[in-house]
């Protein structure tokens, strides 16, 4: 994507997501920020990222998981003055990204009707709570709330009877997929654009994503008219897919097919199971899902974690550990896929990021810089991309437009 600029004037996660991974692949972003706080996410701490005597920093961790290879220019946009330089640019922009509330952009001037008139090939990205029409449109909403509403709780954390309720996801799973989802519309309307058509405007919402993103989920409702109910760690499709305790702590056991299951019986003693006709085909075990994991379940207490996945990967079965982050990253796989990456930092001096997953076998993601400071290019795209001269920025500046 070398030569594609992306003006993002969005905040917390969604939207800054979706420019990460357009500048992974080699966009250049401009992350427009408010005068004197930033993303919102420069707050949610601690953690604080440290700097090099160990000294918390003014960016959280949260912050950094989100902002790498962009740029930072602080502009008021609330002003007229700021206003004039985010149309600048705009301008000079193949994309914009946005997530104010719904006619905020309209009243600074920075619609996707008025960017249009300015630069018809400018392709518009909208990202809200529940999109740019309907009932809820002027609603505001965060992925907590898009979690329960949108139907995901309902159908995350421990069965009905068994304690506890309705869960979130433990990462803004709702927020993740608007900005996949954003950067995968991005693309495609960048090559419509390149085919000859204009620029155009995209709205997405969090709603609507993350009811698409219910997947199997909404289809089993849509199919049936039966409201899907909570399984724990199980699967409503598949049987036996879940976690089991061991006699030392526990494994995630997905067993995808007849054959995988067989198998598994053989590992854990029972190789009668797949004859047993509650059990002979996947239908069956799903009908028959209590009895089959009290059998299992009671095998499965009587040996380790790590004896159970050693018997579980010789006979084919997938299976893995419940691993925590600790050892997520300091298993040595972390260091044979490089899920890890150094960037070089004004204040850490280093700072680690997950790598993006993608991988390319001729145009490799690029890890060029660390999330930028507040503000940190400001005058260098000031003077660069617009030409403004220092005389105009120091008078942008005593003006508090940027």
């Amino acid at each position: 994507m070398h030569g594609i600029r992306v003006l993002d004037l969005s905040r917390v996660l969604a939207g800054p997501w979706a420019s990460q991974l357009l500048a992974d692949y080699g966009a250049d972003v401009i992350k427009v920020e408010r005068p004197g706080s930033g993303d919102d996410t420069r707050h949610w701490g601690p953690p604080w990222l440290a700097d090099q005597n160990g000294e918390p920093t003014d960016d959280s961790a949260y912050y950094l998981a989100t902002n790498r290879n962009k740029r930072s220019i602080t502009i008021d946009l609330a002003s007229s003055a700021g206003q004039a330089v985010a149309r600048d640019l705009a301008a000079r922009s193949d994309v914009l990204i946005e997530n104010f509330r719904v006619g905020t952009a309209r009243r600074f001037g920075l619609d996707a009707e008025s960017l249009h008139e300015l630069h018809p090939g400018l392709i518009y990205c909208s990202i809200s709570a529940y999109g740019q029409s309907g009932s809820r449109a002027d609603l505001p909403g965060y992925d907590a709330m898009i979690q329960a509403s949108a139907g995901l709780m309902s159908l995350t954390g421990p069965a009905e009877g068994e304690g506890g309720g309705p869960q979130r996801v433990g990462v803004a799973i709702a927020d993740i997929m608007t900005g996949m989802y954003a950067a995968s519309a991005i693309l495609a309307a960048l090559v419509a654009r390149g085919a000859g058509r204009s620029g155009q405007y995209i709205d997405l919402s969090l709603y609507d994503t993350q009811v698409a993103a219910l997947a199997n989920q909404a289809m089993n409702y849509l199919v049936t008219g039966k409201v899907p109910v909570r399984f724990g760690t199980g699967h409503p499709n598949i049987v036996p897919y879940q976690a089991f305790a061991t006699a030392d702590g526990y494994l995630s056991l997905a067993v995808g097919n007849d054959g995988q299951f067989a198998a598994c019986c053989r590992v854990i003693g029972h190789p009668d199971l797949p004859a047993d006709a509650r059990f002979a085909d996947n239908a069956s075990r799903v009908e028959h899902r209590e009895e089959l994991i009290g059998i299992m379940s009671a095998a499965f207490a009587e040996r380790s974690t790590d004896q159970w996945l050693e018997a579980l990967r010789e006979a084919g079965v997938p299976a893995g550990p419940i691993n925590d982050l600790a050892r997520v990253f300091s298993e040595p796989f972390a260091r044979e896929r490089e899920l890890v990456r150094k960037l070089e930092h004004p204040l850490a001096g280093t700072v680690d990021t997950v790598a993006n997953p993608v991988r390319f076998s001729a145009t490799p993601v690029e890890y060029r810089r660390a999330p930028p400071l507040l503000g940190q290019h400001t005058e260098e795209l000031l003077r660069e991309m617009l030409g403004y001269t220092q005389e105009k920025i120091e008078s942008l500046r005593e003006a508090g437009a940027i």
